[in-house]
């Protein structure tokens, strides 16, 4: 691999190729620590020109490559595939960090795939407007990367997920070719929309490097709401009942006291609550004195902590946003992300403790209420067996929700697709990713089992990671 080195230096200088194995360790197992898979190098591109030449030398050389954001994926589909091969390069594509003035007249802004949510979201709001995801991962994950997975966040309910802001995309091709459409044009109806094809491929397409994104006007938060209640049922039905009376609700959060008890413990916060609760309750609106007033007198507002200044609402939002690393600290979690129809939720969630049972495990259940969207987080079970994913996934496809409502399929539900796509869709979707990338360079094993892997009607098993055993 000597020549395929000298060549990547050559494109873009030696420093952004780096091959000492400490460090490509870090880019080469994902935010979960359960998949990682042998990388030979990480090359650090700085535009997309220096793109693709790269796919080119590693083309080439018979090289696959597996495209990165900031390394927050939790499907383990921004690392290299399980060991047994010799291994593929990582792009990193945080060295693109274009981030143009902001359009004020069209509410629009351009920023390169390597600028953060975080100063994409600060960026915005010094010119009076907003970027419409938001995620507690907000520092690390990327544009780009949120982009390939469609990110969704806390703000899913009040702006859509990363689709909805998308206006336009550059991206390098596995050819090597640029294509671009940052113009912003809201109505343009050229043939096929590459920019939402682009999108949720999860660099199995191309290498997105830039994107033009849609910003609205600033909605600053007036009022957070904690409030204890019984269960899942009752958070879904509260939410409900708030979004009825405000109809600029930013945020409906829920989580379990077993996940609070977790935070609890991780990070010395004290009890939100006067009194603990089976469930809990989070919602963030833009809300004016006589909404607040009519939220406030609702039963289980009576008794919840309400906020109405930033310390104190943040305060609060803290519950919520800790559980993921108090998750983490407390071992390599299987974090699956489903969603489901609003009135199943609560079957669902009362079928999945039996799950968790069989499987010797506990679960910490978070997520998205107002989108249907749980974080089912499993702590226990060996991070390399596969057997409570199956049962989890298997469960929320009986009740009409999908596998992965916004982290992706990566390599960890590619032989599950068939539970949420039919087979007629996913020959669709083959044959996209033949047209794009007709020799396989792009992301192997992402989204799609290699052919022969497994029956295409029911695949038995989750496999494909590498899985690294519990210490």
């Amino acid at each position: 691999m000597n020549a395929l080195f000298a060549e990547l230096a050559a494109i873009t200088g030696p420093e952004h190729v780096l091959t000492d194995p400490d460090v490509v360790a870090g880019y080469a197992t994902d935010w979960t620590r359960r998949f990682s898979g042998p990388a030979r190098c990480v090359v650090r591109p700085g535009q997309a020109a220096q793109i693709g030449a790269v796919l080119l030398a590693c083309a080439r050389h018979g090289v696959p490559v597996v495209p990165q954001g900031g390394n927050t994926g939790l499907v383990g589909g921004g690392v290299p595939a399980a060991p047994g091969g010799a291994g593929a390069v990582v792009l990193s594509t945080r060295r693109l960090r274009r981030l143009d003035p902001v359009d004020t007249l069209s509410g629009q802004v351009t920023a390169g795939a390597g600028v953060t949510i975080a100063d994409l979201r600060t960026h915005a709001a010094r010119a009076g407007l907003e970027y419409g995801v938001d995620l507690a991962a907000r520092d690390s994950a990327t544009v780009g990367g949120t982009i390939a997975t469609n990110a969704g966040g806390i703000q899913t309910i009040r702006y859509g997920p990363t689709r909805a802001q998308l206006l336009g995309l550059e991206a390098v091709l596995a050819d090597g070719s640029v294509i671009s459409r940052l113009g912003g044009l809201q109505a343009d109806n050229t043939g096929y929309d590459l920019t939402q094809l682009l999108a949720g491929s999860e660099g199995t397409l191309g290498v997105i490097t830039a994107a033009r994104l849609r910003l609205w006007p600033a909605e600053p938060t007036t009022l957070t709401v904690l409030a204890g209640v019984p269960g899942i049922e009752a958070a879904a039905a509260l939410a409900a009942e708030i979004r009825a009376l405000l109809p600029r609700v930013r945020a409906a959060e829920y989580f379990e006291a077993p996940g609070l008890a977790l935070v609890r413990a991780h990070t010395g916060l004290p009890a939100p609550l006067g009194r603990e609760h089976p469930a809990y309750l989070l919602v963030d609106a833009a809300a004016t004195d006589d909404e607040t007033e009519r939220i406030v007198v609702l039963a289980p507002v009576q008794e919840a902590a309400v906020a109405m200044d930033a310390q104190a609402r943040a305060g609060l939002w803290a519950y919520r946003e800790r559980h993921t690393e108090s998750i983490s600290a407390a071992g390599i979690p299987h974090k699956l992300d489903v969603a489901l129809p609003l009135g199943r939720l609560a079957a669902f969630r009362a079928e999945l403790d039996e799950v968790i049972a069989k499987a010797d495990a506990r679960a910490i259940v978070f997520g998205h209420i107002g989108a249907g969207n749980l974080h089912v987080n499993v702590l226990g079970p060996d991070p390399g067996d596969d057997g409570v994913d199956d049962a989890v996934l298997r469960l929320a496809a009986e009740h009409g929700g999908t596998i992965s409502a916004e982290h992706g399929i990566g390599r960890a539900k590619a032989a599950v697709l068939h539970l949420s796509r039919s087979a007629a869709e996913i020959e669709a979707m083959r044959a996209v990713k033949s047209a794009f990338d007709p020799a396989g360079l792009l992301n192997p094993g992402v989204l799609f089992l290699p052919r022969g892997d497994g029956p295409p009607g029911d695949p038995p098993a989750l496999g494909g990671l590498s899985v690294p055993q519990t210490p």
